[in-house]
């Protein structure tokens, strides 16, 4: 009876006691296992920093390069074309002072020599009526001063002499100029647009036998927006400029602005300038060529902007930036955008240097949001833009 007494008090405590032991495994195996599940949720981002830069601005546009001036040539003399330069055709290039082509020339220099003729006969007439004006003025020192008169001492005869001479002189560089103008010669080196004559052809004085176009020098007209205008240079003539043609073989010339045309289109609501462009078809370099009615663009320099940022667009959203602040948390800032240079803004205020600009944001960033940073943050190269302006600075 005692020791079943003793089994009755004793097994209920032991079994107590068995499960406060298990219970305690229990609970320590929990804490464990929460322990090793514990993570860091924060999201990671990457950053950059932020430098300042004094930023030199490349204004670009588009036009279509047109010759400087189109002549239409005409004949000063009239007559029978007797020959044609090979070039003096639709599409040639002629040099500045090529014959283009000849007319008869047999009157013109038999009016030459008529010219040179009469020449002679005035210089003659001229020598004699001198030598007579000396015999007078010998004589008259023997005759009362009455008797002497600028009749007498032949001065009218003498002024007509010289006037005769004078006439003469005249007629024979008429007659040598239009010996020379049987040889039309190119006004400067040329582009030939049409001819409309032949040889055995006779063209009348005045009348019209070609268009040609100056190809010493060739010019784009511009149009510039109006939100590029705050950008322009101040001194506009003289900058240089780089015309640029995309095609099968992209290729840049050097040119300079010439001038500001003034005006503002009336359906763009833009103002233009004008570049030039020197020996456009290359005929004194080994440039490539650029005819008249290539589509280029144009490149020039504008003003410099001190002290901006130049960022991604796709970093900035609504005006707004995201950074990492020092307690490794997100702030947003607003920054004022000063222009838009193909893929990026140019930041003028909102941002301070060696900020820490995210460029990997988390799918809903929140301002205060804690976050890691992947890896260590390093400064923001722009890549280099490709020109004749660029690589000249």
């Amino acid at each position: 009876m005692k020791k079943q007494t003793l089994l009755k008090i004793f097994l209920p405590i032991f079994a107590l006691g068995v499960g406060v032991l298990l219970m305690s495994g229990i609970k320590a195996t929990g804490q464990e296992e929460a322990e090793k599940e514990e993570v860091d949720v924060r999201p990671t981002v990457t950053v950059k920093l932020a430098r300042a830069e004094d930023y030199q601005v490349i204004l670009s546009s588009f036009g279509e390069v047109k010759s400087v001036e189109d002549t239409m040539l005409s004949a000063q003399v009239s007559g029978e074309v007797t020959h044609w330069n090979e070039n003096f055709v639709a599409g040639g290039l002629v040099r500045r002072g090529e014959v283009l082509f000849s007319i008869d020339k047999i009157r013109y220099e038999s009016a030459v020599l008529q010219a040179e003729a009469d020449v002679s006969v005035a210089e003659a007439s001229l020598i004699e009526e001198r030598a007579r004006g000396e015999v007078a003025k010998r004589e008259a020192k023997t005759l009362p001063a009455a008797k002497v008169t600028d009749l007498y001492l032949r001065k009218p005869q003498l002024l007509s002499a010289e006037a005769n001479l004078k006439s003469a002189q005249a007629r024979l560089k008429l007659a040598q100029r239009d010996l020379e103008f049987c040889d039309v010669k190119a006004p400067y080196d040329a582009l030939v647009i049409s001819r409309t004559i032949g040889v055995g052809q006779f063209v009348n004085q005045g009348a019209q036998v070609a268009q040609i176009s100056n190809i010493e020098a060739a010019e784009v007209v511009f149009p510039v927006a109006g939100f590029d205008n705050a950008f322009l240079p101040n001194e506009l003539k003289g900058n240089a400029a780089s015309l640029i043609s995309r095609g099968n073989q992209t290729f840049a010339r050097e040119a300079k602005i010439s001038r500001d045309l003034g005006v503002v289109d009336r359906s763009t609501r833009m103002g233009q300038l004008v570049v030039q462009v020197e020996d456009p078809y290359s005929l004194k370099t080994q440039a490539p060529k650029m005819p008249f009615g290539t589509y280029v663009e144009v490149e020039f320099i504008g003003q410099v902007l001190s002290n901006v940022y130049k960022l991604p667009q796709e970093w900035v959203n609504n005006d707004t930036v995201w950074v990492v602040g020092n307690d490794k948390k997100l702030i947003p800032k607003k920054v004022t955008v000063v222009r838009e240079e193909g893929p990026f803004f140019l930041v003028s205020a909102g941002l301070a240097e060696n900020d820490q600009l995210v460029t990997t944001l988390p799918e809903y960033p929140q301002e205060g949001m804690e976050v890691k940073i992947d890896g260590e943050p390093d400064d923001f190269e722009t890549p280099a833009k490709l020109s004749i302006l660029a690589d000249n600075n």
